[in-house]
């Protein structure tokens, strides 16, 4: 995938459009010093900008590959292009998760992106592994690895809040260390 290209083509009509979005995954986490390869770009959306997505993704060349109302999955035919997801925010603490979005640089600071703060991608990582529990390892690996970027500066309460809601409370004392 073309990172570059494509995030600029999304970021432009993400604007126009005025689509409330979070970027997630692995390009979100390399922003806050995690170290993870990755080769699709992942977003949080606001749920009623969800047909603003679809059009923006049809006039890109993207085809949809699964929707549901939770989430959207578009491919390109072309590789360069690759495979974009999204979730679909919609619930309070989704929708909180869009308003703590930061805006980073990204591509030697030619563009700006809103980003996910590091305590949400946990939130979004422990609601992974609970969905599917195949997923713990690599998901672990990222927690651990935001832990280790973001040392002393993590909201722990809004981490115990998200593992709460999941009954990840287990999780959580994997990953803090208790």
């Amino acid at each position: 995938m073309d990172f570059k290209t494509v995030t600029s083509g999304l970021l432009q009509r993400f604007t126009e459009r005025r689509v409330r979005y979070g970027l997630i995954g692995g390009f979100a986490l390399g922003l806050w010093g995690g170290i993870r390869s990755t080769v699709d770009l992942d977003f949080l959306v606001h749920r009623e900008d969800v047909g603003n997505v679809e059009v923006i993704m049809k006039e890109l060349g993207y085809a949809c590959g699964f929707k549901s109302e939770n989430v959207s999955q578009y491919v390109s035919p072309q590789k360069i292009f690759g495979e974009v997801d999204f979730i679909h925010a919609f619930r309070q603490a989704s929708l909180e998760m869009l308003g703590r979005a930061v805006e980073k640089k990204i591509f030697n600071g030619e563009l700006l992106i809103k980003v996910l703060v590091p305590e949400d991608l946990i939130g979004l990582k422990l609601q992974a592994i609970k969905n599917s529990p195949a997923r713990k390892e690599q998901d672990m690996a990222d927690i651990k690895a935001l832990k280790l970027a973001r040392l002393g500066k993590l909201d722990w309460e809004l981490i115990q809040r998200y593992a709460e809601i999941l009954e990840a409370g287990d999780l959580l004392k994997e990953f803090s260390g208790e």
